[in-house]
């Protein structure tokens, strides 16, 4: 079976994108939002596959990364459409995160999942430095339990990570964790804005927005944002800020845009339910989107067999007037 799997993958990467609407996707007529995207802006597929892409980041020559639980893996995406395994040996990855010097880091979920019903918990989830060298930030909180299924993180610059699993956490360079915030859902995505000074995280609709001290530290709890047309299902998911300081959301109605000062600007709709997003490319002007679902080489809707959990997705990709940096 992981023999089909990848050799899906790479037959998806091989084809070109399609303006025809594939099983399992919706129309996404894409309205301007002034500074960010243009009216009539099209989402294009950049990859799928029959495994996860989730917790996307960008590395410093901008290509995009994504987590891949089932394979163990961080890989990365060009712009070409090729695709490689970046970071080998991932125990469970579920997120990555570049900091400004390049450094690369990311979440072990602790879970061996080749997608055949063999879970296997044999190691302590783990946040995780992959580059330059690799190390263990932390896998325990401060009186020694296990950190759980982690979810998603974000580097803090100071060779640690702000990272969810149910409530905010933050971990310094040398694995001392705190906890910041209890949700009163779940948490999910976190991100920080471009000079650090601010760090958001999502709890189901709500967006938090919290000022970070020059140590890490943070303050001033608030809430930043509300996902509007989200009133039900899973709520916020993965962030991204641009360079402007304006706050990209992913949720049910798609990516939700907020200002810098929590303004909602509007919603790009997406072909599946996105649940992860980076900039990408030389410029960081190429938003990419992890979403749900996927279409078998005969062009059938995935279907997950019965007892396997692997989870199919799709990369879409638009260009934005709007970037990264």
């Amino acid at each position: 079976m992981r023999l089909t799997a990848f050799a899906w993958a790479a037959l998806a990467l091989s084809a070109p994108a399609a303006a025809q609407l594939q099983p399992g996707e919706k129309e996404a007529e894409i309205t301007a939002i002034p500074g960010v995207i243009a009216a009539g802006a099209a989402w294009q597929r950049a990859w799928s596959g029959p495994m996860t892409a989730d917790g996307m980041a960008v590395s410093a020559e901008g290509t995009l990364l994504f987590a891949q639980e089932q394979s163990n893996a961080i890989w990365e995406l060009w712009p070409d459409g090729r695709s490689f395994v970046a970071v080998p040996y991932v125990l469970g990855a579920g997120a990555a995160a570049v900091d400004a010097a390049g450094h690369l880091y990311a979440v072990e979920r602790g879970c061996s999942d080749p997608g055949l019903g063999q879970l296997d918990c044999s190691r302590r989830p783990a946040v995780v430095q992959l580059t330059p060298e690799r190390r263990v930030v932390t896998d325990r909180f401060a009186d020694g339990s296990t950190l759980g299924r982690l979810n998603d993180l974000v580097a803090d610059g100071r060779g640690g990570a702000y990272f969810t699993q149910g409530a905010l956490y933050h971990t310094t360079a040398e694995g001392a964790v705190t906890k910041l915030m209890d949700a009163q859902a779940f948490t999910n995505g976190v991100a920080l804005s471009p000079d650090g000074g601010t760090l958001y995280v999502t709890d189901m609709r709500e967006v938090i927005a919290f000022d970070v001290a020059a140590d890490g530290s943070v303050a001033n709890r608030r809430s930043f944002a509300t996902l509007s047309r989200d009133t039900a299902g899973f709520g916020g998911d993965g962030m991204a800020v641009d360079a402007e300081g304006r706050l990209y959301v992913t949720g049910d109605a798609g990516i939700y845009v907020f200002a810098a000062d929590g303004a909602e600007l509007g919603i790009i709709p997406v072909p599946r339910r996105a649940i992860t997003l980076a900039f990408a490319g030389p410029d960081r002007r190429t938003l990419h989107v992890g979403a749900m679902g996927a279409v078998t080489p005969s062009g059938e809707a995935w279907a997950t067999p019965e007892g396997v959990r692997n989870v199919a997705m799709t990369i879409y990709r638009v260009r934005l007037e709007a970037g990264e940096r």
